[in-house]
């Protein structure tokens, strides 16, 4: 690999995670400031509460593929067999997930929790872990009508279900670090969820 290529892919990775697609969006469908409303996050979640399905939708979309395609790329020109190739990788994804919880483009502020584009990135690493975190998120949301506790239910099993998946002890380090991420970023909704205060999904 070109040295150059090595450090111009995890740049482009943080802009790309940088990119807040929450706040593009509900502008457009409701010329709103997605930071002013709601829980104020800019996720996906908060987007469909303000902006309605389609631009949650979409915001989900976008924030995925922020981790999906710079995690692409570098198994393009890494070897993923090899040590170096696995760290590399794993930079790159967190590269991107780091611009999503601290966008340059917001001054390092009001960036998201980090679970969409996370999961974008993991997509890409394992499909096979990442579809152990979906089917744990999934079971949650069905059991407790809340996304937080079905994100960081999701983002508890993504380091073991990595581990299962690859047996890569660098890519599950990369899966444990995000997961305490997304817990630290998770802090005012874990008070919630204990003092009962958390808000549902959807009203039964």
């Amino acid at each position: 690999m070109m040295t150059t290529q090595l450090l111009f892919l995890p740049v482009v990775a943080y802009m790309l995670g940088s990119v807040p697609w929450g706040i593009i969006l509900t502008r457009i469908f409701k010329s709103q400031d997605i930071r002013q409303k709601g829980s104020g996050n800019i996720g996906a979640t908060n987007v469909t509460r303000v902006a309605g399905p389609l631009a949650g939708a979409l915001t989900l979309a976008a924030d995925m593929l922020k981790g999906a395609v710079p995690v692409y790329l570098a198994f393009t020109i890494a070897d993923s067999n090899s040590a170096q190739g696995e760290f590399y990788i794993s930079f790159v994804a967190f590269s991107a997930f780091a611009g999503h919880l601290y966008p340059l483009f917001t001054k390092f502020k009001n960036g998201g929790k980090g679970v969409a584009t996370a999961a974008g990135g993991f997509l890409v690493i394992s499909p096979a872990a990442f579809s152990i975190a979906i089917l744990v998120f999934i079971i949650f949301i069905c059991c407790f009508n809340r996304a937080s506790v079905a994100s960081l239910a999701a983002a508890a099993s993504l380091p073991l279900a990595v581990w299962k998946a690859t047996g890569s002890e660098i890519m599950t380090g990369c899966a444990v670090l995000t997961a305490i991420f997304i817990y630290i970023r998770h802090k005012d909704n874990i008070k919630r969820i204990f003092s009962g205060t958390e808000p549902v999904i959807w009203q039964r």
